[in-house]
Order: structure tokens, then C-alpha cells, then sequence
């Protein structure tokens, strides 16, 4: 393999002349020669590191799994604000039923919404800011979850005057 600067030199030539010349140079010059002086395989290796092994992809993935987890929250939030269903039979037989939304429950709820939207806000900017081959993926789950918690708090807004 060779390496764009490579002149016929051999890398442990290459390595032994950096070093002399660091060892010549004042020590602020020293970052600037080591930066000029990455070689093709330094590149290689650093881009060989697969994605899913980065921090950044770990953070990226661990908020995708906190937005959709607090949907799930949201879900079960919602069947504890609700009212009750009242079918037609306890209306004949005159059975009580709570008709009201839980303002405990309802206000979690929203909150709970509001994590999520910016939540997956923040991991589709991440991934907007990170992908650039044509190859990245896309991530229409992201969007998804923030279509759902923007409609949700719409509706909630619109229809319980939140």
C-alpha cells in the first residue's frame, strides 16, 4: 500500500524522519507537523472504524430508544387519563361512569409529549448534521415520532384547550 507522500521512502522511514524532525522543532510546532504528516494508512484506519462503534452513533441511537420508550409512556398515560367508556347498557341500568379527563394524568401526558417532540427534533438534526454519503440512512423513524407527538399535541391543544 502506498501512501500519497511517499516518495519511495518506506513508512518506518517515513516514521523515523517525523520523529527526528519533532525532536528539531520548537514544541509549538510540534501539533502542526503531526497533523501535516497523517499517513494514507492513518486515514484508512480511522474510517475503517465501523459507525455503530462511535459515541456519537451510541447517543444517536440512545435517544432514538428514549423518544420511542416515552411514547410508549405516553400510551399508557393516555388510558389512564381518558374517561371511561359508558356503553348502552349502563346507561339503561343507569351505571355511573367518570366522563372527565385525569388533569394529573393529562398534564404527564402532555409533558411526556413534549419530551418526545424534542427528543426526536434534536436526533433528526444530529442525523441531518452526520450523514453525508448517499449510502446514510434516512431515518423516517424520527420523523414518524415527531409527527406523532406534533399531532398528538395539536389535538390536545385544539380539543381539551390545553
Amino acid at each position: 500500500m502506498g501512501n500519497k507522500n511517499d516518495l519511495g521512502t518506506s513508512v518506518d522511514s517515513q516514521q523515523q524522519t517525523q520523529s527526528t524532525a519533532q525532536r528539531a522543532s520548537p514544541s509549538s510546532d510540534s501539533s502542526n507537523v503531526e497533523r501535516r504528516a497523517m499517513t494514507y494508512e492513518q486515514l484508512a484506519e480511522r474510517r475503517s472504524t465501523p459507525r455503530s462503534k462511535t459515541p456519537f452513533y451510541k447517543v444517536m441511537l440512545g435517544l432514538n430508544i428514549f423518544g420511542w420508550v416515552g411514547m410508549v409512556v405516553v400510551l399508557i398515560l393516555f388510558h389512564y387519563a381518558r374517561p371511561d367508556f359508558i356503553s348502552g347498557v349502563q346507561q339503561y341500568w343507569g351505571i355511573e361512569g367518570d366522563a372527565s379527563w385525569s388533569q394529573s394524568h393529562l398534564s404527564a401526558m402532555t409533558i411526556m409529549l413534549q419530551v418526545c417532540l424534542i427528543v426526536s427534533l434534536v436526533s433528526i438534526v444530529m442525523r441531518a448534521r452526520r450523514n453525508r454519503r448517499r449510502t446514510d440512512s434516512f431515518g423516517a423513524n424520527l420523523i414518524i415520532l415527531f409527527a406523532i407527538a406534533a399531532i398528538s399535541l395539536i389535538t390536545l391543544a385544539t380539543t381539551l384547550g390545553l
